[in-house]
């Protein structure tokens, strides 16, 4: 999709005069995304630096089939993801969540104490935290496609990708375009070649890497970004040591709400379904793209699939995500 916008500008009949007057960035969008890559990579070595020697962590598998299986792995390098490659094939597939002594935990997240072990997949009984994670992932792919998906003359900036319950029927990214592009309206062609980006990064098989850090380091990772350092102070004020969640998919690093799917590859059907204008405080416009996936594991008749997909392209709204949510946890409270 990039390819294709690049070569015949933003959109069809986009002027080229604007092309030409455009003020250059001082940096492009790649740059930026390397300087952040790089920033993480930066601060997961040096976490990685904490442990010089390697010490081993006991880890006891409580889930079935095998319970009280123990393993011994490597203090802050093991992950759930080998443990589960340690127990089986299935284990190691299958996987999406780990629950580490009970809290929920990122299957490429480190270890860091010896621990009680099961793991979560999107048949277990209470598939919530899989689904909200699935949603989060889906989302976090979209901004990344958005991200680069405009010629560097208008630039894109992602505001935020809201916490969205999976039975509001979409998951969305909401992002700033440039001021010249408030009347451009994304066609079916558009949202295709979005989709399309999407699909390049689910067959690449990508981890979505996590790493928490202190809020000065994510304030740096996101110095370009006057939105994103928002969130930062926002979930830095949550925790006494300011700690941000980050996640890394490729070069693509963001803020998350909290665990991410292992890999892209573990969606089926992706597909971004609608752009909508959306109320924002700022002076700029903000839009709102939204998107529908079903992971690998579950297969859906082309019925049900093009019902779910003309649901999905109603807009998401602060309203309605209210609703999804309280609708969501008084179902939680009857099914306990």
């Amino acid at each position: 999709m990039a390819s294709l916008w690049r070569s015949r500008g933003v959109w069809r009949g986009c002027s080229r005069r604007l092309v030409s007057t455009a003020p250059a960035p001082q940096l492009s969008v790649a740059e930026i995304a390397q300087m952040r890559s790089e920033l993480f990579t930066k601060e997961k070595e040096r976490q990685l630096s904490l442990y010089p020697r390697i010490e081993k962590i006991e880890v006891k598998y409580v889930g079935k089939p095998n319970p009280g299986t123990f393993l011994i792995m490597n203090k802050g390098l093991s992950t759930p993801y080998t443990c589960a490659m340690h127990l089986s094939e299935w284990h190691s597939k299958r996987s999406i969540l780990a629950l580490v002594d009970g809290q929920i935990w990122d299957m490429y997240r480190p270890l860091t104490r010896s621990c009680e072990i099961q793991f979560l997949t999107f048949k277990s009984e209470d598939p919530e935290e899989v689904n909200k994670a699935y949603w989060r992932s889906c989302a976090m792919m979209l901004g990344c496609v958005l991200e680069q998906a405009f010629k560097d003359e208008y630039p894109v900036t992602l505001v935020r990708a809201p916490e969205v319950p999976v039975i509001s029927g979409a998951f969305c990214y909401d992002v700033i375009l440039d001021s010249r592009l408030d009347d451009w309206k994304p066609t079916a062609e558009s949202l295709h070649s979005l989709t399309k980006d999407v699909n390049k990064l689910i067959h690449k098989d990508l981890p979505f890497e996590m790493l928490d850090v202190d809020a000065k380091v994510a304030l740096e990772i996101f110095q370009h970004n006057k939105y994103k350092r928002e969130l930062i102070e926002q979930q830095a004020s949550q925790n006494s040591e300011r700690i941000v969640k980050l996640h890394r998919l490729g070069d693509f690093v963001d803020i998350s709400e909290g665990p991410q799917i292992p890999r892209t590859s573990l969606c089926h059907q992706y597909e971004v379904t609608a752009a909508h204008n959306v109320p924002s405080a700022e002076s700029e416009l903000m839009r709102r793209f939204q998107g529908l996936s079903v992971p690998i594991y579950l297969k859906l008749h082309h019925t049900i699939w093009h019902r779910l997909r003309e649901r999905s392209r109603n807009l998401i709204s602060e309203d309605k995500m209210k609703e999804a949510k309280d609708e969501n946890e008084i179902s939680n409270t009857e099914s306990v």
